[in-house]
């Protein structure tokens, strides 16, 4: 009997320990974010914005590069860069199923017409940047955390290695997708449209538009603000940046070419609108400081030689990497405190045209059925050995990826194409509210699948 009760108290203990394990981590970004409400909420104003806007972009070219520098050049080498492939897959794979999710929770929910391509997009992109590396942070800021002592820069390395498929993915299908809707333009002339007006005055702006990707408006091109796919493929505006046909440049002292050989050379309509609309695609706005980082770290850590001097204790370059290391430091504190000054000035649902029943829709989709999803699709990889095998840290990254909820960045991709500003912030607001409770049910129920049944 006394072994009974023994057994019993053990057990007890063991479930608190467990669930403190998984809740206290949340508990400690709460408490960060609860303190950049209060600093940034405008009945107190006892921060001004700008500073806030100021410590976004800290986080953006200074705690994140640094960051990633420090932790993935150290974990990474060529070996590992193949090992670690279906991190990257995975973010392509939990968009896709989301732009499934998203397309349903459009056709049921009914969102008005102009925001159909807006609800598939924001269900279907997660936040795989900042609120991760928080969360891996906190995760692995005691000693006693469950993934050991490499907790940190490990789970550090796998969010890192995840960004430069999600910055492809922000300029390029994100991007297009959040293009203004053709038909719900006036066309008053030829290239003329009347567009949405959007605030140019940096402190006039939501902190949402520059919380994750500070000066994205800066990178405005012409096309930015108009529906220029939809242009290019209903041949409204191709004849702008047409090019010239095959018979037009053939030099006149050539004896003229067969018709059939011109059909041959010309450039099929369908391939020359692709390659307009791929001309215009932001794809070079990849390369800022997160992205840099990411790629001197792979440099750096899959040169054995040059690897040998930069990281490491009593390497020539060891100054280097501390000082790094010291700026990276507040990287989780600064991006709570900006979520937290988000949300201080966010916006509720009578300012959005989205409706309740779509807000409703995207909110559970993203941050209740597809965690599920995600679950079975982790758990389908395991089996087929696609994972490393026995890393509890890396399939956890995975599981977090589908339980994110929308990337902060869509503020700043719709003030930049001049879509759907307000509903974003309404969207957005709702979902990092919420994400509280369905993030403490999700990492419990992560820890419980990863430690309790390893």
């Amino acid at each position: 009997m006394e072994l009974v009760y023994a057994q019993s108290d053990a057990n007890i203990r063991y479930r608190g320990e467990y669930v403190s394990t998984a809740v206290l981590p949340l508990l400690k970004l709460l408490s960060l974010t609860v303190f950049g409400i209060i600093l940034a909420n405008p009945k107190t104003k006892l921060v001004p914005k700008s500073t806030f806007r100021l410590l976004s972009k800290l986080v953006f070219a200074l705690f994140l590069p640094c960051t990633i520098f420090i932790h993935l050049g150290e974990s990474i080498t060529a070996k590992n860069f193949i090992l670690w492939w279906f991190i990257p897959v995975n973010v392509i794979l939990s968009t896709a199923i989301g732009c499934v999710l998203g397309y349903l929770v459009a056709i049921i929910c009914r969102p008005p017409p102009e925001f159909f391509r807006f609800t598939i997009i924001v269900t279907a992109f997660g936040n795989t940047g900042n609120l991760p590396l928080a969360i891996v942070g906190s995760v692995c800021h005691s000693n006693n955390n469950p993934f050991g002592p490499d907790c940190h820069r490990t789970g550090v390395a796998y969010v890192s290695f995840a960004q430069w498929v999600a910055a492809l993915l922000v300029c390029t299908l994100v991007y297009h997708m959040m293009e203004p809707p053709l038909e719900y333009y006036e066309v008053v002339a030829e290239g003329g449209e009347i567009q949405e007006q959007v605030a140019t005055n940096d402190l006039s702006r939501p902190l949402l538009v520059e919380a994750e990707w500070p000066g994205m408006e800066e990178n405005e091109t012409v096309h930015c603000k108009t529906p220029f796919i939809a242009k290019v493929f209903t041949s409204l505006s191709v004849s702008q940046t047409s090019i010239p046909e095959p018979d037009i440049l053939e030099d006149e002292e050539q004896p003229p070419r067969s018709p059939k050989s011109i059909r041959c050379l010309a450039e099929p309509q369908m391939v020359r609108r692709i390659r307009i609309v791929a001309e215009q695609t932001p794809v070079r706005h990849i390369l800022q400081p997160p992205m840099l980082a990411t790629l001197l770290a792979f440099i750096v850590g899959m040169v054995p030689p040059v690897k040998s001097m930069v990281y490491g204790d009593d390497v020539p370059l060891a100054f280097i990497t501390d000082s790094l290391d010291m700026m990276a430091s507040p990287l989780v504190p600064a991006v709570m405190l900006v979520l937290g000054g988000m949300l201080a000035e966010g916006r509720g649902p009578n300012e959005s045209r989205l409706g309740a029943r779509t807000t409703i829709g995207i909110i559970v989709t993203r941050l209740l059925i597809l965690p599920l999803i995600g679950i079975g699709v982790v758990y389908l990889a395991d089996k087929f050995n696609f994972l490393v095998h026995g890393d509890q840290m890396y399939k956890f990254v995975l599981l977090l990826q589908y339980t994110m909820p929308s990337a902060i960045l869509f503020g700043s991709v719709a003030s930049l194409r001049g879509y759907a500003v307000t509903e974003a912030s309404s969207i957005l607001f709702w979902q990092y509210i919420l994400a509280v409770v369905s993030l403490t049910v999700y990492i419990l129920i992560y820890f419980k699948l990863l430690l309790y049944y390893v």
